[in-house]
């Protein structure tokens, strides 16, 4: 993107204050349904599939910048959250039965 001043503001900047006031009028429930409108539209001119192959690029490439060692640690991280979640529904569900 050009970063050219004109008029004292760079493109980036009047595009960024311009998306800041679109979310600012529409509101949280507002640039939802304008997302999922854009979702939408991009499936039907492009089919579902197109979700599938951007999914398998975007992981080839985080495979490529952060390696194996990075999938390890998040998978354990992610194990030891669901142990324990499991441990906390364990213990409400003894206090349950007191």
């Amino acid at each position: 993107m050009s970063e050219v001043k004109k008029g004292g503001m760079t493109v980036a900047e009047a595009g960024r204050l311009g998306g800041e006031e679109r979310r600012r009028v529409l509101g949280p429930e507002g640039y939802s349904e304008m997302g999922r409108k854009g979702g939408a539209t991009t499936k039907q001119r492009f089919g579902p599939e197109f979700y599938s192959e951007i999914g398998r690029k975007g992981g080839e490439k985080m495979r490529d910048q952060r390696g194996p060692e990075f999938y390890s640690k998040i998978g354990k991280q992610g194990g030891a959250t669901v142990k324990r979640l499991i441990e906390d529904g364990k213990r409400g569900e003894e206090r349950d039965k007191r």
